[in-house]
């Protein structure tokens, strides 16, 4: 070696810890005169750390030291290798084995050469995380893939071309990876988890026919034998198949339609927990696609499935207690704050929403991470800090298997051994590694008790036994009734009665063990929070009929269990409200919003149609099931988000108004889009002869939703505008007329707006005041919209204008709609037909409307009420628009009543006291729903607003 080469080595032997350096100066003695025709450079550079952080990759070197010479003369050493390199490198090695001996010398000799090449790269800090996993997981999956295309072949000379029985086709294995190799996150030395499967039962087409059960089976053995063996070359990777159905005591080998079976008859919640990572790589790959798209309903339930939990605790537990058995509480991946609690915080995650919501439906844990904040399943903090430690834990765990290649996650406790995993980490000191490892680990663990609630995190959250006995039946009727008064039941004979008729009711009657240990393990925490509320009984009641609705869906009991926070907002807002009690009991599905930290928060319209879009974005486009669903579901939890903070921190009532029909104009917006992409998709764009741009569809919003005033149960008054033109048509494969498309675009959606489905309906909606009513057809062009305000529409038509703004759809057209409107609006009409003709409706509706005591009020129809302010704020706009213009920019009444006391149009005094009472009904009306108190309200409840606003009315219009 010449004297720049040992000036190199020894420069940077000098940068190592001194224990270390001695076994690296004698393997560089050894090897030194082998690689004389090599020129300093970076590898002689890394070389020193590379040997004091990896005996196997010293060893490599000086037993073969043409294996370095090769690397680094191709530079492969170097270089990352482009996307699918590695892959054909090792089909081309393998592909021209003559026979099996020859076939695993060649398979061990690549994983000799790619294994000492990735250790290199990763400790010379050549290569991140990323690329160490990646490449790492493709060598395997070519091996596999590569192994078995061989493998295959030879068989079939043998035995004949297995053939389907039910399609007579030719038949392949199909080869999946579970675990970190499915998840493309394989360990440097690390057991690769597989499932062997085939699509159909049959027989080969041989001389002596095997079954095609048969002929898979010893096809996976050979395949096994191939990797797993240890040869004087080594081996390959050793090959666990204990994740397969019954495990070690079942067939190597199963069709789809036996798979199929098993997991839907007997598969059981680790099998859902291993298959989130569960990848096709070698074999039939199309047919274990279409396999693995079978079986995802499995894995990924369509409710909120807060039964993992309980599950995945059980098997941590498990774990613990074998680390504790065996000593292990040094192991990074099995023990307290360790890889696997993270893989658990994750996947928990992905086994209870991934149905709902497919984006989380990924192998890959440092991609689902950021894709749970975005879903609002942890905070960015949580998500950065797992990811971090995972990156954290991950390196150190390949640090620790690249020492002497072996498969461990165990900590030293030799000095030299802990000096040499603090070093290829990047640590001045053991002192300092441990540190970390110490922060990091209590990090996770403490993420970790947070979600599943562990011993020491739920240490102080024991089920209250005294309740669990009254509960059980357990105690004697005057002993339960003392422990219900003592935990706060001023009525405890009443609450007894309803806990001992929901315990003997036909649903708990009917509870498998699971069920019926789960709602065990509620009721008494139902019990105990509400006994702590104001109204014990009532809440009790409300709390009992959710129980009861949520029915067989027991895995919600598990939600509240785990969530302590989620009882004590149940008891919160059912205390404070029966329609929100019931709201939940409608849809279980929000139990889950109420874990939401930002529950009490409202979002802007621009940031709740961006959320909307997220979620929508994961969904296959064709699935307008699972996208109808998603709709409802994002609706009700926003909905109960604005009641929420109606009654807990409190809105004003027009701040409800408008963020109700927030919530509906996005889910207005996103029922067009999915509407109009369907149709597209059938039949074209709509396009309009000497046109570029395609002609545009417009929702305008009438009624409360144009005003912003929506209440909770109201429905949605539209109407549908499109840009007609002459002779025009879509352009697609069943071409359509333009008209004829935006008909079905409106009728689509409606349908997608009222259909009832599991969830329920988005809206009613109520297309009336279209121009001719429901004479009239379901969608307008603009021009005959505006011929018809303009020659036909009666002077209520052009009141119903006022509150009218576009919800969704084209903004060319919408802003066209807008100067229709003002213009109509501004027109000048006399001011005493005008008066006359809104009294005389005004009049109308009162004689149409159901007549009430004088015990009750109507807030909307009595006189004085929401009616008459409306009717006088839209008689001014309408007398005055021609002169004032400005009046014509709002649709909400206290805006309107302020723009008309801005324009010297309306006393201050008058403005403000019809502004006033105008808060003061809408604040009744929400009221009265939260409530469950039907339409009318107590007189007392309005306060002599009425008769001042019936005062102002009298003056005005009489």
């Amino acid at each position: 070696m010449s004297d720049p080469a040992q000036s190199s080595f020894d420069a940077a032997l000098a940068a190592i810890p001194g224990p270390l350096r001695g076994p690296v100066s004698a393997h560089w003695q050894e090897l030194a005169p082998h690689v004389t025709a090599l020129p300093p450079g970076q590898w002689l550079e890394t070389l020193p750390r590379v040997f004091a952080a990896s005996e196997f990759v010293a060893r490599g070197c000086v037993q073969q030291p043409a294996l370095l010479q090769e690397l680094v003369t191709s530079s492969d050493l170097l270089r990352a290798y482009p996307a699918g390199d590695l892959t054909a490198r090792v089909a081309k090695f393998l592909n021209d084995a003559a026979d099996e001996p020859a076939l695993k010398t060649r398979l061990r000799r690549l994983r000799r050469r790619e294994m000492l090449r990735i250790a290199w790269r990763d400790l010379a800090g050549w290569a991140g995380l990323d690329e160490t996993l990646a490449t790492l997981s493709e060598f395997a999956d070519a091996c596999v893939d590569g192994a078995l295309a061989r493998l295959h072949a030879w068989a079939v000379a043998k035995s004949g071309e297995p053939q389907g029985e039910p399609s007579g086709k030719p038949q392949r294995l199909v080869v999946l990876a579970l675990g970190k190799l499915g998840g493309q996150e394989l360990n440097f030395s690390s057991d690769i988890d597989l499932i062997f499967a085939y699509p159909e039962e049959g027989e080969t087409q041989g001389a002596a026919p095997l079954s095609n059960h048969e002929f898979f089976i010893r096809l996976g053995q050979s395949l096994i034998n191939a990797l797993n063996e240890t040869t004087a070359d080594g081996f390959v990777f050793r090959v666990d198949m204990r994740l397969r159905p019954n495990g070690a005591s079942g067939p190597l080998a199963l069709s789809f339609g036996a798979m199929e079976h098993y997991y839907q008859t007997h598969g059981r919640e680790w099998e859902r927990y291993a298959f989130i990572k569960a990848r096709v790589i070698a074999g039939d790959r199309e047919a274990g696609a279409e396999l693995l798209k079978t079986l995802k309903p499995f894995v990924y339930r369509k409710y909120l499935d807060y039964g993992t939990i309980e599950s995945i605790r059980d098997m941590k537990a498990m774990i613990e207690r074998e680390t504790a058995r065996k000593g292990m509480h040094g192991n990074i991946k099995l023990g307290r704050g360790g890889i696997r609690e993270i893989e658990f915080i994750a996947q928990t995650q992905q086994l209870i929403r991934g149905g709902r919501e497919p984006q989380l439906q990924e192998r890959r844990l440092l991609t689902v991470l950021p894709r749970m904040v975005a879903a609002g399943c942890m905070d960015a903090g949580t998500g950065a800090e797992l990811a971090q430690a995972y990156i954290f834990l991950r390196n150190i765990e390949h640090h620790l298997q690249m020492a002497a290649d072996q498969q461990t996650q165990q900590l030293p406790t030799d000095e030299t051994a802990q000096l040499r995993l603090a070093f290829a980490s990047g640590f001045a000191d053991v002192k300092g590694l441990a540190g970390e490892l110490e922060r990091s680990r209590d990090q996770v663990h403490r993420h970790f008790a947070q979600l599943f609630r562990t011993e020491e995190g739920a240490a102080g959250e024991r089920e209250p036994d005294k309740l669990a006995a009254v509960w059980l039946g357990t105690a004697d009727a005057e002993s339960a009734r003392q422990i219900l008064r003592d935990s706060g039941y001023t009525q405890p004979e009443e609450a007894l009665n309803l806990i001992n008729a929901l315990r003997e009711g036909p649903m708990v009657s009917a509870y498998s063990t699971g069920a019926r240990a789960r709602i065990d393990r509620v009721v008494p925490l139902v019990l105990q929070a509400a006994g702590r509320g104001d109204e014990p009984l009532t809440t009790l009641q409300r709390l009992v009929h959710l129980l009861e609705a949520v029915g067989r869906r027991t895995v919600y009991f598990s939600l509240m269990a785990e969530n302590p926070q989620v009882l004590t907002q149940l008891v919160r807002l059912g205390s404070a409200s029966p329609w929100i009690a019931s709201w939940i009991a409608q849809h279980p599905i929000l139990l889950d919003e109420l874990l939401n930290p930002a529950l009490y928060e409202l979002p802007t319209p621009e940031a709740l149609q961006d959320e909307l879009r997220q979620r929508l974005a994961h969904i296959p486009e064709d699935d307008l099931e699972l996208q109808m669903e998603v709709l409802r579901e994002f609706r009700h939890g926003h909905v109960l988000r604005v009641a929420a903070t109606d009654i807990g921190p409190g809105l004003a009532p027009e701040q409800t108004g408008a963020a109700l029909a927030a919530v509906a104009e996005s889910m207005v917006t996103a029922a067009l889009e999915l509407a109009t992409r369907d149709l597209e998709r059938k039949h074209g764009v709509p396009q309009c002869p000497g046109r570029e741009t395609p002609p545009g569809f417009a929702v305008i919003g009438y009624g409360k939703l144009g005003s912003r005033e929506l209440g909770y149960g109201s429905d949605l008054d539209m109407i549908y505008l499109y840009d007609g033109c002459d002779e025009g048509m879509t352009h697609g494969a069943r071409p359509l007329p333009n008209e004829a498309f935006f008909a079905r675009l409106g009728q689509r959606l409606i349908h997608i707006l009222t259909t009832r489905t599991p969830g329920g309906i988005l809206y009613e909606v109520d297309m009336r005041l279209r121009p001719s009513g429901k004479s009239g057809p379901l969608v307008t062009s603009l021009a005959a919209f505006r011929d018809y305000q303009r020659d036909h529409a009666w002077t209520w038509e052009h009141q119903a204008l006022v509150r009218a703004r576009p919800v969704a759809g084209s903004p060319l057209l919408a802003r066209q709609f807008v100067e229709v409107r003002e213009e109509i609006l501004c027109r000048p009409r006399d001011p005493a037909r005008l008066r006359t003709e809104v009294r005389e409706m005004r009049d109308k509706m009162a004689a149409e409307k159901l007549r009430h005591d004088d015990t009750q009020a109507d807030v909307k129809h009595d006189p004085g009420g929401i009616v008459d302010i409306e009717f006088m704020v839209q008689y001014w706009v309408l007398r005055w628009a021609h002169d004032h213009p400005g009046l014509t920019r709002h649709t909400e009444n206290i805006q309107l009543l302020e723009a008309l006391k801005a324009e010297g149009l309306l006393e201050p005094a008058r403005a403000e006291l019809l502004t006033q009472a105008w808060r003061r009904y809408l604040s009744v009306e929400h009221r009265l729903k939260l409530t469950e108190r039907g339409l009318l309200a107590n007189p007392a409840e309005l306060g002599d607003w009425p008769g001042k606003v019936r005062a102002i009315w009298d003056e005005v219009m009489n």
